[in-house]
Parts: C-alpha cells; structure tokens; sequence
C-alpha cells in the first residue's frame, strides 16, 4: 500500500490513486494543514511560499467530494495571469487522465486573450471544473453562458497578486453570482493589509493556515548580500555569474527599463539570457516562457509582477539586481528557490539606500552573509551593520579632534593645511587612549 501518509485523510480510494500515479509520497507543510479543513468543508485562507504543494493542498481535497452525476460546476479556480491559470488547469487535467475519467469529469479553461465565442459555445454543457482568469469567468457569468450559482468552493490563487493587478474587483463581483454557503479557498504568500477588507467581507471564521508561521524562508535557503559600491549592476551580476553553477537563476530588477538594459549588456558579455516583464506581448511572453520551460537559458531578467504570474520549474539561484522598497516583494522573489526541500541561494546587491529593508528583514528572523566577488571566487567581507558601525565611531573620533584643533587668530597661507595636520596627531593620539582602555 503507497501512500501511506495520505491515507490518513480517508480519502477516496481513486483519489488515493491519483495520488500514487502523481508520485507523491508525503504531505508538503501546507498539505497536512489544508487538506483536513477543505475535507471539513471549511473557508481557508492560504499562506505559504510558491512551490510549496498550495495547488495540490486545495485540488486533492475538492476533487474527492466530485460529484460526477450532477452536471453543474462544483469547484472554481481563479487566477491571476493567464499563464498560472493554464499551469493550473494543467495539473487539474492530470489528475483527471490519473483517475480514468477523461470523458466523465470535465473541465474548462476559461482564459482573457482567446476567443469568447469559442469559450461560450464551450459551456453549452456545464463543466464539473472551471479554472481562469477572473475577467473572463466574470464575462461569460455576465452573458449568462456559465452558471455558478450551485458550485461548493471557489478558490482564489495569489490573491497577493490579484490585488496588484487590479483583478479584486472582478472576483468580488462574480462571488456575488454564487451562492451564500460557498467554501471560500483563498491562497496567497503574504496577505498584505490591502486585502483585509476582501476577506472579511466573505470569510467570518475562517481558518488562517501556514506552513510555518515563524519562518519567513526556508531552513535550506541562504541569503547573500553584496555590496555594489561604485561598480555597475551589469558589471557585478557578470561577476557573480563567473562564481556560481546555477542550474536556473532569475534575476530580478525594480523594472521593465533596467531589465531590458541588463538584459541587453549581459548579452553583450556573452550570456544568453532570457527576459520576462510586463511590455512584452503576449506572443513574445509566450515564446519566451516555452525557451525557458525548454531550458533554453540558465539566466532570465525579470520584473516582479511579471514573473510572479508564473511558475518557473528548477530555480536554484534568485540574484537581487535591485532589492525591492517592500518585504513582502523580496519574500515572493526568494520564494522561487529552495522550493520542496531542495537548497536555494538569494544573493543581492545592496546599496546604502537598501539598508532600511535589511534591517526589516532581519528583524522578521532572515540572516543575511555578507560576500564579495573577487577573481571569479566568493570572499566573505564584514558584515553590513559591522562597516556601518565601524565608520560612525570613525566619525565620532574625528568630530572630537576637531574639536581640540584651535583656529589661528592671525589667518596665514596653508593655515587650513596646518589644522588638518594637528587634527590628524589628534586623532591618532585619541585612538590610541582608545585602544589603551
């Protein structure tokens, strides 16, 4: 008997052998506390880093209360970005092939960017599974082609994300064309303060569940800092890329202008990199997602909302080219890596500037090392916060011999030379009363 670790759950024995056929052979974090409470029928919001098993957490639990006999939709699925929400659907038509129903279960993928009509005369017979993007489930709501007034849970995915891309509103109002009893499933790696008036407009109690509520990152993820000082970004991210072995590493810019610079000068250097953001169309954005999904580069240029609107497979580096203003949008960036168990590096560079975020970040448990790159090798430096201290006290010293230097009555030429000269044998003196304590 496989899985023995899911058949706590008592789950339907063709569920538990999708389970079997999906390779999964014990609970992610997120899963042992999800699955129980969808079971349960409860309203759950969601919160664990990308890749952790969220999709999963919530599919293996709905499709086990299928009720193949009645034709209506039964579960909806929402996401953000139509690539994410084609990922989705994806894994929902696996585990459809896995269980032999492919001609009794049926489900739809109802996504902006294609056509309407066709999606209309899709939903002549109701789907089992709606899974898309919320403006088009809206749309065909609206036209009155899809009826979800009976469906028994309605899952939001990134909600983090579908509040940044504006895409709220349109589920608020398609929750409204459903029924008062649905089961809320709303999944986000942060839940910023922005989104509290959607959830407790529709969630009273629901169960907050994490994988781990202390850790901002995983045990296995280390976070590098390394300071740019007067070098260029596209100077130091070459540098890097001479240091490490990376099997994918994304690295990551505040925006679309400096990504398509990076990107650019980098191939200059002789890197083939792969570029994801916002202006790209969307016949670029999906050419460039297949060479990526076909491992065609080991680097890609991104921006955050772009490339959170996807699941990019085998990242094992996330280099900061630009740390970001907010804490919650390094935590969805390093999330890319150290996914499932596996080992995962962060490495950023830094600039005075980022200093307030390091220090929020470390407050919230990360710890950060501090490297450099010499030669094509890694060379530990002083921490941060250490050269910082080391040259506030400098400064202290040096305001105290200042201090004890008395300006001339008489001014002269070169006086400014002979005040510098005794501040010096000042500070020198002072430094070593210093070291004498």
């Amino acid at each position: 008997m496989k899985n023995h670790h899911f058949r706590q759950y008592s789950l339907h024995p063709l569920i538990n052998d999708v389970i079997d056929r999906l390779e999964f052979h014990k609970p992610t974090p997120i899963q042992e506390k999800v699955i129980p409470a969808v079971l349960r029928g409860e309203s759950v919001i969601g919160q664990s880093h990308t890749g952790s098993g969220k999709t999963h957490a919530y599919l293996l639990p709905l499709f086990n209360e299928m009720e193949e006999s009645k034709k209506q939709v039964q579960f909806v699925v929402t996401a953000p970005t139509r690539e994410l929400a084609i990922q989705i659907y994806d894994e929902v038509r696996k585990i459809i092939h896995y269980a032999n129903k492919d001609h009794r279960w049926n489900a739809k993928l109802l996504i902006g960017g294609t056509d309407k009509k066709r999606s209309i005369e899709k939903l002549k017979e109701q789907p089992h599974i709606v899974v898309g993007t919320p403006g088009r489930i809206l749309d065909l709501v609206e036209e009155g082609a899809l009826d979800l007034y009976n469906a028994k849970a309605f899952v939001v995915d990134e909600a983090d994300l579908m509040l940044d891309l504006g895409f709220i509103q349109e589920v608020d109002k398609t929750l409204v064309k459903t029924n008062q009893e649905i089961q809320l499933l709303v999944f986000s790696a942060t839940i910023p303060e922005r989104l509290q008036p959607f959830l407790k407009k529709y969630l009273e109690n629901p169960a907050h569940l994490t994988a781990d509520e202390h850790k901002l990152s995983p045990e296995t993820m280390e976070h590098r800092l390394v300071p740019l000082r007067h070098r260029s970004v596209s100077e130091m991210v070459y540098r890097i890329s001479g240091a490490i072995q990376p099997y994918l590493a994304i690295i990551f810019t505040n925006g679309k202008e400096l990504a398509n610079q990076l990107a650019e000068e980098l191939t200059e250097k002789g890197m083939e990199v792969g570029l994801i953001h916002g202006g790209l169309s969307p016949r670029e954005r999906k050419r460039m997602l297949k060479e990526i999904q076909n491992l065609r580069y080991q680097y890609i240029v991104a921006t955050d909302l772009a490339a959170r609107g996807i699941d990019i497979k085998g990242v094992s580096h996330v280099i900061n080219a630009q740390l970001p203003k907010e804490e919650e949008f390094y935590i969805h960036r390093v999330g890319r890596t150290a996914r499932a168990g596996m080992e995962g590096t962060a490495i950023n560079l830094y600039t005075d500037q980022d200093v307030q975020l390091i220090e929020k970040l470390e407050k919230k448990g990360l710890t950060f090392t501090s490297f450099d790159v010499k030669n094509g090798e890694w060379e530990e430096v002083k921490a941060w916060n250490e050269r910082s201290t080391r040259k506030k006290a400098e400064s202290d010293t040096e305001k105290e011999a200042w201090r004890k230097v008395r300006k001339p009555k008489k001014v002269k030429p070169g006086y400014k030379k002979k005040m510098k000269q005794q501040k010096e044998q000042v500070k020198k003196k002072l430094n070593r009363n210093k070291y004498k304590k």
